[in-house]
């Protein structure tokens, strides 16, 4: 079975940065899904730029939406059946060690979006076939000889696990199931930040549609339940 799953980060993990906060996130879906997730923002995302006189091929960044348009998106998407936000929040403050290599964290920060906010999620006992994790991220803080990177050391990872992993990198601006990644992932690392950016936003969102994990620790909000499989959720 695939299950798709499109990343994003927000805020900066790098030592001489001064946010607080750094996070790593997006959402999953089963195939089924997966088209009808992404056509649907991409006719949400048209339409607001078609109000804003924006042209069709300038990327709208989370920060650019106003809180009744996040809203608004938020409502048309996260019903779909096989829909999953996830985010893992690092608080840096609680860090006892500066991160030198960002490109290296961001892989342990993708490990933990998997152990923590997908895989938890799975009712394995359910799942006899192999799971392949098709992962779509942005590639603008990536370094090219890094591409490699991720992959390699995820399937390393879960190697007693019956997963695999395949990382393809593309420019958010013409990807928009990445671009849906930058909301989800943006709309909780503003509510770490600072709660009065999303306050409006936060109360619109389900949740059993969406896991945040905060770092250190393993602290959850939102779902917990496991996914029911349902074997035509591959198709």
């Amino acid at each position: 079975m695939k299950i798709f799953v499109y990343l994003d980060e927000s805020g900066s993990i790098h030592k001489n940065s001064p946010t607080k906060y750094f996070a790593v996130g997006g959402y999953f879906t089963f195939a089924k899904d997966k088209n009808k997730v992404t056509s649907k923002y991409k006719k949400i995302n048209k339409k607001m730029k078609e109000e804003k006189s924006i042209s069709l091929d300038k990327e709208i960044k989370s920060y650019d939406m106003s809180d009744d348009e996040k809203i608004n998106i938020f409502n048309e998407i996260q019903d779909i059946d096989t829909f999953y936000g996830t985010v893992k929040v690092f608080d840096k403050n609680q860090m006892r060690k500066e991160v030198v290599e960002s490109n290296i964290f961001f892989n342990y920060a993708v490990k933990l979006i998997f152990k923590d906010c997908i895989i938890s999620l799975m009712n394995l006992n359910q799942i006899s076939e192999n799971i392949e994790f098709i992962i779509s991220i942005d590639n603008r803080n990536i370094r090219v000889g890094d591409l490699n990177n991720l992959e390699t050391y995820l399937k390393t990872e879960f190697c007693l696990s019956n997963f695999d992993f395949k990382v393809t990198y593309y420019d958010s601006a013409f990807n928009y199931g990445i671009q849906l990644a930058d909301l989800i992932v943006n709309t909780f690392y503003n509510s770490y930040k600072n709660r009065k950016i999303v306050e409006r936003v936060l109360p619109s969102l389900k949740g059993k549609n969406f896991r945040v994990s905060l770092f250190p620790g393993r602290k959850i909000k939102g779902r917990i339940e496991k996914i029911e499989y349902n074997i035509n959720e591959n198709n």
